[in-house]
């Protein structure tokens, strides 16, 4: 990777944690809020070193969205974990000079402005590219860099109900739901990860590689998921819609709730699995009756099937309908709370959940890095930087003195 101006590492680490995969790779986060931020999160846990930079006054929304506790930003903490801070104002001409000099000592730079935003700063590709003319750039906007809804500003429960996504949630018949939590952000985020390891990936096998301007449109990043639903439209003539708790195109699928409360997800759309799960509610006979006995007769019939599956779950409380499944090795779970999650004796024995170190609550809890790769164990990264945490170690790599990080301080730009 780029090898100038390096500063130092974030902390002391084995060798296990030096040797991530993504270890040597710097990455400049200047995104705000959350999707292209937890992009570059996902590679901290990889080992890449990454430097979240903010405006010096501390107003990215993420450092005020819930949870907060006692003006703690407790989201901020969790997902901007494993990164060095920052702060300076690109807008001011001495910030723009600054960050210019810092540029060449990264790899990648991730940015979540509004298309055009940083040409009006004057940080147009071009000056981007003289400044470092290796550099990968990812922007991640709404809806991308063109077309007619480019200057669109973007949230998460807008990219899931333009990409179709939201169109899928919710009973039959009944208005489309978004859950409780900006699904959309975090899996454009997860398609930034791979758009930055695509890049530095290419970069490690051709040396020679140019630097790279990657356009990633949130919304399309959602459709991107859901990949037979235009075949299904051209083809079939359907256009796929809500159905509840209930798949449509496997069965039987579904949520129900057991005689004490509980609701349990279970799939059995296999014919060996449906098998077995007809000998567990105790009419093995379904096997082999012709509505039931395939996938697609399955699909076909499914009220008459739900009901006599739903029967026997509301006939029996959980601990019942758990050991008749697990007897029978029939996929299915109890629906988690956090509450379950941590107390999980699974995600106990795997260290699902891990400690962030943190210099205001000790540590918190916070999901581990995903996946797991041989010889790589890394220590838990410390929770996100305050504002401008790291800028004396980080500028004074590129030549600021602390006279001059002070006085840049007062005007207003660090």
């Amino acid at each position: 990777m780029n090898h100038h101006s390096r500063t130092p590492p974030h902390h002391a680490t084995d060798d296990a944690h030096a040797q991530g995969p993504l270890a040597g790779l710097r990455i400049l986060d200047m995104a705000t809020v959350l999707a292209a931020p937890f992009a570059c999160t996902l590679c901290a846990d990889m080992g890449a070193d990454v430097v979240k930079l903010e405006l010096p006054d501390g107003s990215d929304p993420l450092r005020g969205l819930a949870p907060v506790k006692d003006g703690l930003p407790l989201y901020w903490k969790v997902a901007n974990r494993g990164k060095r801070g920052i702060s300076l104002d690109v807008r001011q001409p001495e910030g723009r000079e600054l960050f210019l000099r810092l540029l060449p000592g990264f790899d990648v730079l991730v940015e979540n402005f509004r298309t055009g935003t940083l040409d009006r700063w004057g940080l147009d590709i071009d000056t981007l590219r003289a400044a470092n003319p290796r550099l990968i750039l990812l922007r991640l906007t709404g809806f991308g860099q063109t077309g007619p809804y480019a200057a669109r500003a973007g949230f998460a429960r807008v990219f899931e109900a333009m990409s179709g996504f939201t169109n899928l949630t919710g009973d039959a018949g009944g208005p489309p739901l978004h859950m409780n939590y900006p699904a959309g952000d975090v899996m454009a985020g997860l398609f930034g990860a791979f758009a930055i390891a695509t890049a530095a990936a290419e970069r490690r096998l051709r040396p020679d590689a140019p630097g790279r301007e990657i356009d990633l449109s949130a919304t399309e990043a959602l459709f991107r998921l859901l990949e037979p639903l235009a075949v299904e439209y051209e083809q079939l003539g359907q256009v796929r819609q809500r159905a509840g708790n209930r798949a449509t195109y496997t069965a039987p699928s579904n949520m129900y709730a057991t005689a004490d409360g509980h609701w349990v997800s279970m799939v059995a759309s296999s014919n060996p699995i449906f098998a077995r799960l007809c000998a567990a509610i105790g009419h093995p006979e379904l096997a082999d009756d012709p509505r039931f006995a395939t996938n697609p007769e399955r699909v076909r019939h499914l009220e008459p099937l739900d009901l006599i599956i739903g029967g026997w779950f509301a006939a029996h409380d959980y601990q019942a309908v758990a050991a008749a499944l697990n007897a029978r090795e029939i996929p299915f779970s109890k629906i988690f709370s956090i509450a379950d999650i941590l107390e999980d004796p699974h995600f106990r024995a795997r260290q699902a959940i891990v400690r962030l170190p943190d210099p205001d609550l000790g540590s918190v809890p916070a999901p581990c890095q995903v996946p797991r790769f041989s010889g790589y164990a890394p220590l838990p990264p410390r929770t996100g930087p305050a504002v401008g945490e790291h800028n004396e170690e980080i500028y004074a790599a590129v030549g600021l003195t602390p006279h001059d990080i002070e006085r840049l301080r007062g005007a207003g730009v660090l």
